[in-house]
């Protein structure tokens, strides 16, 4: 099996990630917990975020953005989710849409959005899943109907991250219900929301951790939106679009759980130093030692095999197996990681004075985000069967 090359970051890619981390560690370490557990926006953060251009990362230069590779996105979604893992989700659908837009659509639909979407002017979100269709998205039952110039869109859209302050939704629907295979009939729509009446946002979605993201239900009734506004300017396309976006959610997703891992690591690292047991430090103890060593090695492992998926993403490749992998080993580590930190920080870490209860919160959520892992060993799966019959 061929290995993916791991692209080294430039120097100038290491001072845009430097300057990354020392956002984190002035702007967002000291106000994080709070703000997790307000379960509050973090719109000054966003802010912040915004002028450091990190909503236009991987949007091309002239549309706006830094035209960064994605190992850079990697490594700043990394050093975001170090601080707080929500500030990585808040950028992360709105990276799948512009890359799905400077990817495959049309000039005029790259002018129009691009632009807007790098300043972070018009932040974006995936509508995907529905209440009957997650895993399998070919179950979808929104449909988008031709009616003269505009599409009439039906139906609702369940777990959309940035569904409050996002502006542009890239929506997946089924342009012919009866189409086979499915997929062959399923289409994605770029809907602006103020400019779409019959698109409204639903309940806010409470959820165990990944606090401080507005994870909505949207509801679209009789909503019309411009033939214009098709991905590609054609129908049936919507599922192989998706499909290659999702990769990037995938890289991010573990990009996420390697710097929740970090996290853990870190605060791990400090706090055994500091307790001390039996008259010394426990992390003089061979039981610490142990765990800490097994946190650091699956660490690295899962970030050079994430940076590596990256790599194969911007080599322009088919990277489903490679961010299968990634996502699939980085949050099993952040899981296992955030659990051995609890573990180490005794009493102490199940209290909410301590930030690894909320890694132990955070990092679930990484195991079904952008696909379950179960989904991720089966993508595995079926890629080794092909490549080795091959």
């Amino acid at each position: 099996m061929p290995t993916p090359t791991l692209a080294a970051l430039t120097e100038e890619q290491q001072l845009i990630v430097s300057e990354v981390r020392r956002f984190v560690e002035k702007e967002v370490l000291p106000i994080a917990t709070e703000l997790e557990h307000r379960d509050e926006y973090p719109a000054a953060l966003i802010d912040q975020m915004k002028g450091l251009g990190m909503m236009g990362i991987t949007i091309p230069p002239e549309y706006g953005g830094l035209g960064l590779p994605f190992t850079t996105y990697s490594a700043i979604v990394e050093e975001l989710s170090r601080g707080w893992m929500s500030l990585g989700g808040v950028i992360n659908t709105h990276a799948m849409v512009s890359w799905m837009i400077n990817s495959f659509g049309t000039e005029e639909q790259k002018r129009c959005w691009l632009p807007a979407m790098a300043t972070g002017e018009k932040r974006a979100g995936l509508c995907m899943t529905e209440p009957n269709a997650g895993s399998d998205l070919q179950a979808i039952q929104m449909t988008a109907v031709r009616d003269g110039d505009d599409y009439v869109l039906n139906g609702t859209k369940m777990f959309v991250s940035n569904g409050v302050q996002g502006k542009l939704f890239a929506v997946l629907t089924k342009t012919d219900p009866r189409a086979q295979p499915p997929y062959s009939g399923m289409t994605t729509f770029i809907v602006d929301k103020d400019e779409t009446p019959g698109m409204t946002v639903g309940r806010l979605i409470e959820k165990l951790g990944y606090k401080g993201i507005d994870t909505t239900e949207l509801f679209f009734e009789d909503a019309r939106v411009p033939a214009g506004n098709v991905v590609g300017g054609e129908e049936g396309q919507g599922w192989y679009h998706i499909m290659a976006t999702i990769e990037i959610g995938r890289i991010n997703v573990a990009s996420r759980a390697v710097g929740v891992a970090t996290a853990a690591l870190e605060d791990s690292v400090r706090y055994s130093k500091q307790r001390r047991t039996f008259g010394r430090p426990i992390a003089d103890h061979q039981a610490i030692q142990l765990m800490l060593a097994d946190m650091a090695t699956k660490i690295e492992a899962a970030r050079l095999l994430t940076r590596a998926a990256a790599a194969r993403k911007d080599a322009g490749e088919r990277a489903d197996l490679w961010v299968g992998m990634a996502k699939l080993f980085a949050t099993e580590v952040a899981q296992e990681v955030s659990l051995m930190a609890l573990r180490i920080h005794g009493g102490y870490g199940y209290t909410k004075e301590m930030r690894v209860e909320r890694y132990y919160r955070d990092a679930p959520f990484m195991l079904i985000g952008e696909g379950t892992n179960e989904i991720q060993k089966l993508v595995i799966a079926r890629n080794i069967l092909k490549m080795f019959g091959e």
